[in-house]
């Protein structure tokens, strides 16, 4: 077996938007991913642009990613960077794949001067949590992540209480 992790470019889009659908079913929230595959190429997996991604292979087969981002701790004062998704093929897991997709992305973000790594784990994926758990990605008991998706952004940002 020969592994292969490299930058994701938007010739992986299709791949990439794939492993988002499977995430999807494996969670059962497939019917609420509305993105497509021209999406990931139009606006991420560059430099800059809104998100970057690793490609894991196997003998030249798709076997994972992870897309990221970078975000800025006010309370630290410092940049880090945030991983959006991982996603590991079923025919791969148990191979630590996932964990060297996130390494990956730590020594990234540690060149760029990141320090810190941050990611939300579905609350019913007991998997991925003791995933994250047992290569040092811990649970934080006073992070509650808050969020405002469709209808109730579209409210926030045209409502105006003055």
């Amino acid at each position: 077996m020969t592994l292969l992790i490299r930058d994701a470019t938007p010739a992986d889009a299709e791949a990439i938007h794939r492993a988002i659908l499977a995430m999807g079913e494996v969670l059962g929230t497939a019917k609420k991913i509305t993105s497509t595959p021209e999406i990931f190429a139009r606006e991420g997996l560059a430099p800059g642009r809104a998100f970057e991604g690793l490609i894991a292979e196997v003998d030249g087969t798709f076997a994972g990613m992870c897309l990221y981002l970078p975000v800025f701790s006010t309370w630290l004062g410092r940049p880090g960077v945030y991983v959006q998704d991982l996603f590991v093929d079923e025919r791969y897991r148990g191979m630590k794949i996932g964990e060297a997709l996130i390494r990956r992305v730590a020594r990234i973000g540690r060149a760029r001067g990141a320090s810190h790594l941050r990611l939300a784990v579905d609350f019913d994926n007991e998997r991925a949590q003791r995933f994250y758990e047992r290569i040092g990605v811990t649970r934080y008991a006073d992070d509650y992540i808050h969020a405002a998706y469709g209808e109730a952004f579209e409210r926030l940002s045209e409502e105006d209480v003055t």
